[in-house]
C-alpha cells in the first residue's frame, strides 16, 4: 500500500505533518479529513519502507520503553476534559495525540483513535492497543456503557495521579539510605581491595606469626580479590534462581508470606498491599463495574498472593449473595479496623467511601512507616560501615601491639 507524505493545519489551528497509508492520494485525503487534518501539502513518499517492517521495527523499540503513569494521568485527564467540552471522541484523541509529549504514548494514541475510527469502542481499541491496564479498560468500558465516560475518565485520572504521588513519596524517602547503602559499599570495596593488601605486605614484611583474627581477615581480603568473578557469578545465578522461583506459583506465595512475616518490613508491605487494593476497588465500584469483578482486578493490583487469596474467598461469598466484609474477617489477613469499615459500607449502602477512607488512611500510614523504616536504617548502615572499618583497624593494630610488646 502507498505511503504519503502530507503537510497540513488541524482543526485548533496547529501545523501538523506525518506519514499516512492509503491506496489512493484521494484515499489519503478523505483518511485525513476525518482525522481533522486540513491538508497543505500531499506527497507519495519515493522510497517508502514496507508498513509491515516499520510497524516490526516500531514495536521492536517500544518494547524498551515503557509509557511512565504519569503520562497516562495526564491524557487521561485531557481526554476528559475534551470529551466534557462536547468534542467528538475521534476528533478528541486526534488533539490528545498532537498534544502528549511521550513518543510511545502518541503512537498508542493514534492507533487508538484509528481502531475508533473505523467502528471499535474506546474500550476495545484500548484493549487491543496494549499499555493499558484491565482496571483501565474495565473502567472506560463500563464508563461507555453508562453514558459517563466523562466523569470514569476524571476517576481514572484521580487514581493515576494518587498512585503517582503514593511511588514519588516512597522513592524520595528511599532515596538518602539508597545513597548511604552505595556509598558503603564503595568504602568497603576500596578498604578490601586496595587498602589491606597494601597492609598484608607490611604484616608479612615483619616474619613473626599473625594472629587468627588477622590471618582470617586477610585471607577474606585475597579471597575476594581473587575470586570476584566467582562471587560475582555465583549472585547473578541466585538472583536468576529466585527470579525463576517467583513465577512459580508456589514460590510467589512463599515470599509473599514472607514479606507480611518480616518484623519490620512485613507491616509496611501489608499497608501498601491494602491501600492499593482498596484505592482500585473504590475507584472501579465508582466507576460502575460489577463487584464481583472489580474485586478480580483489584486483587491483582494488590500484588500479593496471601492477600489475593483472601480477596478471592470474598468474591465467591459475594457471588453467593453473602457479605464481602466476612470472608476478610476470617483470613485474618486484613486489620479490624478495615474490615469493620467495609462492613459498615455495606450496611450504609456507601462502600466506595469507605474504601476510599481506608486507601488515604493507609497511605499516609505508609508513608510514615517507610519514613520510620529509613530513620532506623540510617543509623544501622553507619554502624555497619564503622564496625568493618573497626575490624580492618584491629587487624592490623593488634599484631603491631604484639610486635611493640616483644620488643619491650
Amino acid at each position: 500500500m502507498p505511503v504519503y507524505a502530507y503537510k497540513g493545519v488541524t482543526q485548533a489551528g496547529r501545523s501538523t505533518r506525518g506519514f499516512v497509508d492509503a491506496e489512493t492520494a484521494r484515499a489519503a485525503r478523505s483518511k485525513l479529513k476525518r482525522d481533522g487534518v486540513f491538508l497543505t501539502d500531499l506527497v507519495e513518499n519515493a522510497a517508502p519502507a514496507p508498513v509491515a517492517e516499520r510497524r516490526r521495527a516500531s514495536l521492536s523499540l517500544d518494547r524498551f520503553r515503557r509509557i511512565s503513569m504519569l503520562d497516562l494521568a495526564l491524557a487521561t485527564r485531557q481526554l476528559s476534559t475534551l470529551i466534557g467540552a462536547g468534542v467528538p471522541l475521534v476528533q478528541g484523541l486526534s488533539a490528545l495525540a498532537e498534544q502528549v509529549e511521550s513518543a510511545r504514548l502518541k503512537g498508542v494514541i493514534g492507533l487508538v483513535r484509528d481502531r475508533v475510527n473505523e467502528g471499535s469502542s474506546l474500550a476495545d481499541a484500548m484493549a487491543q492497543a496494549g499499555p493499558f491496564s484491565d482496571l483501565y479498560v474495565g473502567m472506560v468500558r463500563a464508563g461507555e456503557a453508562g453514558g459517563a465516560l466523562e466523569q470514569v475518565l476524571d476517576r481514572l485520572a484521580d487514581y493515576l495521579e494518587s498512585q503517582v504521588r503514593l511511588r514519588n513519596k516512597v522513592s524520595g524517602i528511599l532515596i538518602y539510605p539508597s545513597v548511604m547503602f552505595g556509598f558503603a559499599c564503595i568504602v568497603v570495596g576500596v578498604l578490601v581491595t586496595v587498602v589491606l593488601p597494601n597492609i598484608t605486605q607490611m604484616l608479612t614484611s615483619l616474619h613473626r606469626p599473625l594472629p587468627a583474627f588477622t590471618r582470617l581477615i586477610i585471607g577474606l581480603s585475597n579471597f575476594f580479590r581473587e575470586w570476584w568473578w566467582a562471587v560475582g557469578g555465583g549472585a547473578v545465578a541466585a538472583v536468576a534462581a529466585m527470579r525463576a522461583a517467583l513465577r512459580t506459583q508456589a514460590g510467589r506465595a512463599w515470599f509473599d508470606g514472607l514479606k507480611l512475616r518480616l518484623p519490620l518490613v512485613g507491616r509496611t508491605a501489608r499497608l501498601l498491599a491494602i491501600s492499593r487494593f482498596t484505592r482500585t476497588l473504590s475507584t472501579l465500584l465508582a466507576g460502575g463495574l460489577p463487584i464481583v469483578r472489580a474485586l478480580d482486578t483489584a486483587k491483582h493490583v494488590a500484588n500479593n498472593v496471601v492477600l489475593g487469596r483472601a480477596i478471592d474467598a470474598a468474591g465467591e461469598s459475594v457471588t453467593g449473595g453473602a457479605s464481602l466484609a466476612q470472608p476478610l474477617r476470617a483470613s485474618g489477613e486484613f486489620p479490624p479496623v478495615v474490615v469493620h469499615m467495609i462492613e459498615v459500607g455495606e450496611r450504609s449502602g456507601e462502600l466506595e467511601a469507605m474504601l476510599e477512607k481506608v486507601a488515604q488512611t493507609y497511605e499516609e500510614q505508609v508513608e510514615t512507616s517507610v519514613t520510620r523504616l529509613t530513620a532506623l536504617l540510617e543509623p544501622m548502615l553507619i554502624l555497619i560501615m564503622v564496625g568493618i572499618v573497626i575490624v580492618i583497624i584491629l587487624a592490623v593494630l593488634v599484631p603491631l601491639l604484639q610486635l611493640t610488646t616483644s620488643l619491650a
